[in-house]
Order: structure tokens, then sequence, then C-alpha cells
């Protein structure tokens, strides 16, 4: 295809854009639709995941050191810990601290430890777990460190984050793949109503011999622009959506002590996944409709049917 030629159909298609405005109007419509619903899903999916990592912060192994254990073995059981593979960070509570918070935990009852020092609580270590897939595997590992006496974690807990997570996962990505198919449908199909209203422009170009590249680019140009229309719509919509229910989505995450991710750490991302998303829409519903079209009709149109 010459570059005339190519240059002339790229502008064909553009104008159809508005030359089709019903049409077009309804394929941004729909399109739009599936990508603010998409944005709708990542975004949940993006504060769970990031409530989900702030629990499981919380989540650690609280190790014991033995209770008449010296300097020597408690840097010992600190270095033990900090080389373990899937430990994220290693915390010293010394048992003048620990003493502190069981005084805290006692409110008006504290008055029951005084004069004591603390000599009877044990140093601690809280260790922080960076796989909680691996958190029962961790939990055995830092419970065999020589001169830990004791431990205490909530390995259940743990289990029922990783679950939540990956049903959370596979959950969007469900979402995300039908609202895809959906788009990808609904443009098909709306393209092929607009070559079944040009059907006689199609018939004539036929006629005289053009190929079917010829016939096709236009269409695809005219579905890559909607879906560039869509893209950059949908973005600014799902902005709008996030920044007014952001003060109702905070009061919900913030029971469980989450915040809300920041829209514009993502929106890059969130943008070029949406143009991405719906230029490859526009631009193979297109292709698949007008080639089937074409195989259908056979070389030359009726424009009588």
């Amino acid at each position: 295809m010459k570059n005339r030629n190519l240059r002339y159909l790229t502008r064909e298609g553009i104008r159809n854009v508005g030359a089709n405005r019903l049409m077009t109007v309804a394929s941004i419509a729909v399109l739009m639709s599936c990508l603010v619903m998409i944005g709708c899903a990542v975004m949940l999916y993006l504060n769970i995941d990031s409530l989900l990592e702030n629990i499981e912060s919380q989540n650690v192994i609280m190790a014991f050191v033995e209770q008449d254990a010296d300097s020597v073995t408690v840097s010992s059981v600190q270095g033990a810990l900090e080389k373990m593979e899937n430990v994220e960070s290693v915390r010293f509570i010394p048992k003048e601290d620990a003493l502190k918070t069981v005084e805290s935990s006692l409110g008006e009852n504290a008055s029951i430890l005084k004069g004591m020092n603390g000599d009877f609580l044990p140093d601690c270590f809280e260790v922080t777990v960076r796989d909680m897939q691996l958190f029962d595997q961790t939990a055995e590992a830092v419970q065999n460190v020589n001169g830990i006496g004791d431990i205490r974690q909530n390995s259940d807990l743990a289990v029922r984050l990783e679950r939540i997570r990956t049903t959370v996962s596979y959950l969007s990505l469900g979402v995300i793949a039908l609202l895809f198919i959906v788009s990808l449908f609904i443009i098909a199909n709306t393209v092929r109503i607009t070559m079944f209203s040009r059907r006689l422009e199609i018939s004539i170009m036929k006629a005289v011999g053009a190929t079917n590249w010829f016939i096709r680019w236009p269409f695809l140009i005219e579905g890559i622009s909607i879906g560039v229309i869509s893209a950059v719509l949908s973005f600014g919509l799902l902005f709008l959506m996030y920044y007014l229910t952001a003060e109702a989505l905070l009061s919900i995450f913030g029971i469980f002590g989450g915040t809300l991710v920041d829209f514009w750490t993502y929106a890059l991302y969130i943008f070029l996944a949406f143009l991405a998303v719906s230029v490859f829409t526009g631009g193979l519903g297109s292709i698949f409709s007008i080639g089937r079209y074409l195989k259908e009709q056979g070389s030359v149109v009726d424009a009588n049917s």
C-alpha cells in the first residue's frame, strides 16, 4: 500500500469517527463502561492488597530468649534470626521494655508490679516474616534456634490472610478477563453494523479491484480512534469516581487500620493499560468484523441485499 493511499485511508478512518456519530458514541459508551469497571476492580484490588500487607506486617513471631541467657547468647540469637531467608526484619525487645508493656496493659492494676525490675521476664525478638506462605516453616525454624526458649505466633491468621489475598487476586483477574471479552464482542459487532450500513460503498470498492486491506484500513483506524478516545475519557471518569468515593472507602478501610492507596501512584500504569486494552480491542474488533464480513459476502456485495 502506497504512502499516499495510506494517508488517505487513515484520514478516512478518522473522518468516519465523526461521520458515524451515533455508532461512535455507542461504541465509546460501551468501551468506557467496561474500562471503568476494569479500573474499579484494579483499584479495589490495590486497596485490599495494601490493607492485607498492613495487617500482615502486624502478624509477627515473638521469639523469647531463654531466661538465663547472657548478652553473648542474645547477640548470637539475633544474628541467627537475621540470617534466615524469610525474615524481613528483627527487632530486639529487652526485658525492661517488656515490663513497661505489661504495666501499660494492666492499667490501674499496674501497682502490683511496683518495685520489680523486669528480671522475671525474658528478652525477646519481634520477627517480621517476608512471605506469609512460608509462615509455619519460618516459625519452626525460629523455635529451633539455640537460645530461644519459646515463641508466640498466629499461624491461623497468616493462612487466612494468604487465602484472602489469593481469592481477591483470582476474582480481580476473572472480572478483568470477562469485561475484556465483553468489550471485544461489543466493539466487533458495532463495527460490523457500521460496515453493513456502508455495504454499497464496500461493494463499489470491491468491484473496482480494491484489495481487502484497502477496505480494512479505514475501519481499523476507526476502531483504534474509538479506543483512544475511550481510554482518555475512562481514565478521567475513573479518577473522578475514586476522588468522590474516597471518603466513604476510607471510613471502611480505616476500621482495619488501613489507608487508601494514592491514585496518582498508579495513574500512569492505569492509563497505559487503558490505552493498550482499548486500542487492542478496537483494532482487533475491527479486523475480526471486516474479515468475517468480506468472507461472508464474497468478492462483490450485492447493493440491494
